[in-house]
């Protein structure tokens, strides 16, 4: 079942009919139309494809999953790919969603390759601008790069709030060795993959504003221009996160190195101490005659000399900070 819209000079007229209604609706060049269709075979876009003149290497894309984000061009249209993305805060991996793109002079055909894309949030956002919606397709490829782009956003501040949270950890009076190492580890895999899908968003939305491609025009170029920005902070974001998450992982180990050698010194110290009761006791049980040999004497001078070894020992060792 596939969404439907036909937007006819600058006004919404018609939503939800049927795909073979396509060519009537496009035989008005003031009619505008959007398609969208969620999981399809390269079947279900032969009538649409023979249509509108898309390429077979661009349906044949649109219909295999694992593109890369990027915009291909070809004589009659424009092909886009990218991904939205969302955060679960609980496990802190990352969900992605693959979305392929047609872009025509006067249509839009967007192809899910999943239900998580919520196409529908795109819908609301051309709901709340309508007054650019006689802008045709610049409008509509606009919400549908605003909604990708601001995931990103939404899903890079995320990271950032986890990994403050990460960071405070690190510094916590009993660290949780295990819990951290597996949530940074979670979070650098999920930097990686924001990486992956947001980086290549600057060289997309880039094309398309560029003016050869007759996307955009004038009255629109400053909201792609917006998006843009945006998508340059969530590139830099992700960037100066990716090395955090790196110096966060470094500061651990060495914080975790330190506090063994403070445990090991402190263990060592109180051997040492642990050693001169052995020493004076061993001596004194000797099967030969000394001084106090079988004596009372003799077991308050070894107590006397335990005590007066250990204390100063102890009172060494704390001194030079070793306890």
């Amino acid at each position: 079942m596939a969404h439907t819209r036909v937007y006819r000079n600058g006004v919404l007229e018609a939503e939800g009919f049927p795909v073979a209604a396509v060519s009537d609706h496009l035989a008005d060049p003031a009619a505008t139309v959007w398609l969208d269709f969620c999981a399809p075979t390269e079947a279900d876009l032969a009538a649409i494809s023979e249509e509108l003149g898309l390429h077979p290497l661009a349906v044949e894309d649109a219909v295999h999953e694992h593109q890369r984000a990027k915009l291909d061009r070809y004589d009659s249209h424009a092909f886009l790919t990218a991904y939205s993305a969302k955060l679960d805060d609980a496990t802190g991996t990352l969900v992605v969603s693959e979305l392929a793109a047609f872009i025509t002079g006067q249509a839009l055909v967007t192809v899910r390759k999943d239900e998580n894309f919520a196409i529908d949030a795109v819908a609301a956002r051309w709901d709340s601008a309508g007054e650019l919606a006689k802008n045709g397709v610049g409008f509509l490829l606009h919400g549908l790069l605003d909604y990708v782009v601001d995931g990103h956003f939404e899903v890079v501040q995320a990271l950032d709030e986890q990994i403050e949270h990460l960071e405070d950890l690190v510094f916590d009076e009993r660290p949780r060795y295990t819990d951290m190492q597996r949530r940074s580890f979670a979070l650098r895999k999920s930097l990686v993959q924001v990486r992956r899908v947001v980086l290549p968003m600057r060289e997309v939305v880039n094309a398309i504003m560029r003016r050869d491609l007759h996307v955009v025009d004038g009255e629109m170029q400053p909201y792609f221009q917006d998006v843009y920005d945006h998508v340059l902070r969530a590139s830099e974001w992700t960037e100066s996160l990716r090395d955090l998450v790196t110096t966060i992982r470094e500061t651990q180990l060495n914080i975790q190195g330190n506090r063994l050698n403070t445990i090991m010194k402190k263990v060592t110290s109180w051997a040492a101490i642990i050693a001169i009761p052995t020493a004076v006791t061993g001596f004194y049980g000797q099967n030969v005659p000394y001084p106090g040999f079988q004596s009372t004497a003799g077991f308050w001078t070894s107590t006397l000399v335990i005590l007066l070894l250990s204390v100063g020992l102890y009172l060494s060792f704390k001194k030079r900070d070793w306890l």
